[in-house]
């Protein structure tokens, strides 16, 4: 016979799917939004030292809370770390600006190298997700890192040509809202190149 399925709330049990990208959310906004308050009540440097602080601690609750810790936050924690301490260490807001350019050239990088090598980063994080041809995994790669390098380009202008505060706001209010609206308008892309699942066959207890 089937194995019962463990209750809500048994002990050890793994959050849910939606549990998790609810946390996943969390994780990926509450240290700017921290850093936005620091920012305001105090100044750029001392906001700096706080999104470092919140980044690390967000890498661990996802470790704790998660059960891993992705790649992206990985790679987040370090550029905030890094640009952060050079931030301080030089008096020069100048590097923790170029931080949001620094993450999304990588991630362009990683996805252009990635098809060059015959990889599709891509379809390794998102694949279990997601059911797409091989051409759909590679239109849509292609769309994100083109996503990337303009967020990459735009940052720049931000904060070259504007007010400090003003790229506070767009990194906390304008950067997370707009990859969401793109990952939303790639919703018709995914439903023409997704593939037809199996149906389910009657499990034999």
């Amino acid at each position: 016979m089937s194995a019962p399925l463990p209750k809500d709330g048994d002990a050890g049990s793994p959050p849910a799917a939606d549990s998790k990208q609810l946390a996943k959310m969390v994780l990926d906004l509450a240290p700017l939004l921290i850093f936005f308050a620091a920012y305001m009540a105090s100044n750029i440097y001392v906001a700096t030292g706080v999104l470092m602080a919140a980044t690390v601690i967000s890498m661990i609750v996802s470790r704790l809370w998660l059960g891993h810790i992705s790649a992206t936050l990985v790679l987040t924690t370090v550029l905030v770390v890094g640009f952060g301490a050079l931030t301080l260490w030089l008096n020069d807001p100048r590097f923790i600006k170029m931080k949001p350019t620094m993450v999304n050239l990588l991630f362009a990088i990683a996805l252009g190298g990635g098809l060059l090598t015959g990889r599709n980063f891509l379809k390794l994080l998102l694949g279990q997700a997601f059911q797409l041809t091989e051409e759909g995994w590679r239109k849509l790669t292609y769309r994100w890192i083109a996503f990337f390098l303009a967020m990459a380009v735009l940052n720049e202008i931000v904060w070259r040509n504007f007010s400090e505060a003003t790229w506070a706001s767009f990194k906390v209010f304008g950067i997370l809202p707009l990859t969401i609206v793109f990952a939303m308008l790639q919703v018709g892309l995914m439903q023409r190149h997704g593939l037809e699942k199996p149906k389910d066959t009657p499990a034999i207890d």
